[in-house]
C-alpha cells in the first residue's frame, strides 16, 4: 500500500552510471549547436558545445559518452575515419585534456565517413551491382580503432557488423600496446527500421541498397546467440544488443547464456517515438522514459546507451 515499502522490495534499480550518452561532433566550426529535427532535444555539436555537454554528463555521474563523428569530407575509402587528426580523434584529445575522468567510448564504423554511406568499402561489378568487401573493410576498421586508442579512448565499440572485425581489432590493439583497452562489440545488431533518425543525425544513410547483407534479420534469435559467441571468442569484453526495446528477449537470452557484461542501445527511433508522443500529450513522457529504461535493465542490460541519459539522471536525482 505504501511507496516506501514498494521501493524497499523493488528488484530492478536504475542508476545514472548505467547510462552512456551518444553525442554527435561536427568537424570545423567550434560553436555549432544544430538541432536534429527528427530527434527533438538532440544536437549536432561543435567542440565548444560538446565540451559543455560532457561537463553535464560528468555532473550527472553518467557512465560515459559515446562519440559519433560528422566529418567535413567523405570519400569512398572513409579516410577521415582513421586519420590521426580526424574529427573523433581530435575530440577525444580535447575531452580527455579537460575531463580525464570522463569515460569516452568511440563508435568504430565507416558509414559516417564514406561518400556512399555504407559501413564498409564497396565494390561495383560490370552489371552495376554492389558488394561490401568484408576483409578490406576490416583492415580499415582496425586502423580506425587503433587511431582512437592512440588519441585516448577508454572503450572501443565496433558497430559495423563485418565478420571477424573484433578479433582483428583485438590483435591490433594488443600489438599497439593497448592490451588493456576493452572492446564493447555491437554484436546482436539487427537490420532495424528504428535507426532512421540516427541516419539524419550522423548523415549516414546509404546512397544505394541497404545493410541487410551484414546486419541481422529481425526474425532471428538463435543467430544472435551465435554472433555473440563469436565476438566473445574473438575478444569482446562487453557485448551489445541493438535496438533495445524490440530486442528485450535477445538481451535476456544473451545475459543468461553468457553471463558477460551486456549493453543495449535504445536507438534513435525508440527515443523519437517517445519524444513525439510526449510532445503531443499522448503519453506521460517522463514515466514512459523511465519505464522503458527500467525494462531494458530488467531484461539484463547493465549498460544502456540512450539519448535520454541526462533527462533520466535528472529524474532519478529528483526521486
Amino acid at each position: 500500500m505504501h511507496e516506501n515499502i514498494r521501493r524497499l522490495i523493488r528488484e530492478t534499480r536504475l542508476d545514472p552510471a548505467n547510462f552512456i550518452l551518444p553525442l554527435f561532433i561536427v568537424e570545423g566550426a567550434r560553436t555549432i549547436d544544430r538541432p536534429i529535427p527528427s530527434m527533438p532535444g538532440v544536437l549536432q555539436q561543435g567542440m565548444d558545445s560538446l565540451l559543455r555537454t560532457c561537463e553535464r554528463a560528468l555532473e550527472a555521474k553518467l557512465g560515459g559518452i559515446i562519440l559519433f563523428g560528422i566529418p567535413e569530407e567523405k570519400d569512398e575509402h572513409a579516410h577521415e575515419a582513421y586519420s590521426e587528426h580526424g574529427v573523433i580523434q581530435n575530440a577525444i584529445r580535447e575531452i580527455k585534456a579537460r575531463m580525464p575522468e570522463l569515460l569516452v567510448v568511440t563508435d568504430v564504423c565507416l558509414c559516417e565517413y564514406t561518400s556512399h554511406g555504407h559501413c564498409g568499402i564497396v565494390s561495383e561489378d560490370e552489371r552495376g551491382e554492389h558488394e561490401i568487401l568484408n576483409d578490406v573493410s576490416v583492415e580499415l576498421l582496425t586502423r580506425c580503432a587503433v587511431s582512437h586508442a592512440e588519441a585516448g579512448a577508454d572503450l572501443i565499440a565496433p558497430s559495423d557488423m563485418m565478420d571477424g572485425r573484433v578479433g582483428a581489432i583485438r590483435e591490433a590493439l594488443d600489438a599497439g600496446g593497448f592490451s588493456s583497452l576493452p572492446i564493447m562489440s555491437y554484436s546482436a545488431k539487427y537490420a532495424s527500421a528504428f535507426y532512421g533518425p540516427f541516419r539524419d543525425a550522423a548523415g549516414s544513410a546509404p546512397q544505394f541498397g541497404d545493410r541487410r547483407s551484414h546486419q541481422m534479420d529481425v526474425a532471428n534469435s538463435d543467430e544472435a546467440i551465435r554472433v555473440v559467441a563469436r565476438d566473445i571468442d574473438e575478444g569482446a569484453d562487453i557485448v551489445m544488443v541493438k535496438p533495445a526495446m524490440p530486442s528485450l528477449d535477445i538481451i535476456r537470452r544473451v545475459k543468461e547464456t553468457f553471463n558477460i557484461p551486456t549493453a543495449a542501445y535504445q536507438v534513435s527511433g525508440e527515443y523519437s517515438m517517445i519524444k513525439a508522443a510526449g510532445m503531443n500529450g499522448w503519453i506521460d513522457e517522463k514515466r514512459v522514459m523511465m519505464e522503458s529504461l527500467t525494462t531494458i535493465k530488467r531484461a539484463g542490460a547493465s549498460i544502456i546507451l540512450t539519448y535520454f541519459a541526462l533527462a533520466a539522471a535528472e529524474a532519478l536525482k529528483s526521486e
